[in-house]
């Protein structure tokens, strides 16, 4: 009964979003993605509606830090590229590449304090079963992106 109750919950929140229509644009594809995430980790990690409202905040909280830890990267890596194809080379290769080894290691940091967090509000458990599902709601995005809703993996 709990678990119909959180997947009946989980799609009321995809409709009232208004997730069923095709995204038009960044913002929208990225509300879709995060509500099919919702609703997939909520059936996943059959998350009561107490521990949604403990967990949900800081899982929302978590996730900003962690875009910010992945963007610090990407602009870093996006540096470095652009200083190596135009042929920097000495101190200020090095730095560059320093930074980027600074970002990486600054975003293993969130992840790392992330499951602290995590276990603070959820069972250690759960917490496994949220990387867990994470990574399988990540996998099952790129399925669908390269073979479209066919379970089989066929293009059609």
């Amino acid at each position: 009964m709990k678990k119909i109750f959180t997947i009946l919950t989980a799609l009321c929140f995809i409709a009232v979003t208004g997730t069923a229509a095709q995204p038009k644009n960044r913002e929208d594809w990225k509300q879709k993605m995060m509500n099919e995430k919702i609703a997939f980790l909520t059936t996943e990690l059959n998350i009561t509606p107490e521990e949604g409202q403990v967990f949900w905040p800081v899982y929302n909280k978590v996730n900003q830090e962690k875009d910010a830890a992945m963007r610090n990267v990407f602009k870093a890596y996006r540096n470095l590229a652009k200083a190596t194809e135009e042929g920097v080379k000495g101190k200020e290769l090095e730095k560059l590449l320093k930074d980027y080894l600074n970002a990486q290691q600054a975003q293993r940091e969130v992840e790392e304090e992330s499951a602290e967090k995590f276990m603070k509000v959820l069972s250690t458990e759960k917490t496994a079963k949220l990387y867990l599902a994470e990574e399988g709601f990540r996998r099952r995005q790129i399925h669908k992106l390269h073979h479209g809703n066919n379970p089989r993996g066929h293009q059609k």
